[in-house]
């Protein structure tokens, strides 16, 4: 039978320590993701355009259960404190990192982890950073030692420019975008946001028909083309 592990990680993948193995099944896993548009308001239509700007990475919460009374709940009774701190810790600085670690969660072949992009099939590891852990200690022996305790964890999924890129697996040139001029910008200044070539100032220019380019006024919604090579 596959046990539910939490493998500690660096930014490379590279594993820190041994995996933590939960004994008890959660009841549930909750995943959640979203994307993100912006509404560009045109004048005299109906809704404003969406745009698409980017996803959101996907999150990932669950309630384990701790219980060590199968050992007794006498004087001699085994606490869960030190299988619990464990879990706290993914929330506290690796000195050696300088930041929390990663996490990689697995739970058999058939775990539902991340599918990015093109990917089809659900990954069968969720890599993620830990957001939060709540620690609720629930049955005490007379000397105050903690037999049971639930540990309520909130994940959120981490990946690389290069595995992101990697998984949308684009098959198209770049698509033009809407680009909405704010206070103080400037046609090269938009240039190097979109192109990392504040040059490319003219191909924005022409491509919108701008006769004044030096004055822009703010609101004013622009075309970005993809550039053509």
């Amino acid at each position: 039978m596959s046990q539910l592990t939490f493998q500690r990680i660096k930014l490379d993948g590279t594993p820190i320590g041994v995996p933590m193995i939960v004994d008890y099944a959660p009841a549930e896993l909750a995943f959640s993701k979203a994307a993100q548009f912006a509404e560009i308001a045109i004048p005299g239509l109906e809704q404003p355009l969406l745009q698409f700007v980017r996803g959101d990475a996907e999150t990932l919460s669950m309630d384990l259960f701790f219980d060590s009374t199968e050992n007794g709940t006498g004087a001699d009774a085994l606490a869960v404190t030190d299988r619990v701190e464990a879990f706290h810790k993914l929330v506290a600085i690796d000195g050696d990192l300088h930041s929390p670690p990663l996490v990689r969660v697995h739970w058999g072949d058939n775990f539902p982890g991340t599918a990015m992009g093109d990917t089809k099939k659900a990954g069968q590891n969720f890599t993620a950073v830990v957001l939060s852990v709540a620690r609720r200690f629930t049955l005490f022996n007379p000397e105050g030692k903690p037999l049971r305790a639930t540990v309520s964890i909130a994940l959120k999924s981490y990946a690389t420019v290069a595995d992101q890129v990697k998984a949308i697996n684009y098959r198209s040139p770049d698509h033009t975008r809407i680009h909405v001029v704010s206070e103080g910008e400037t046609l090269p200044l938009i240039a190097h946001d979109a192109y990392e070539d504040a040059g490319k100032w003219r191909v924005i220019a022409d491509h919108n028909g701008l006769s004044d380019v030096r004055n822009i006024a703010p609101g004013t919604t622009l075309e970005l083309p993809p550039l053509v090579t």
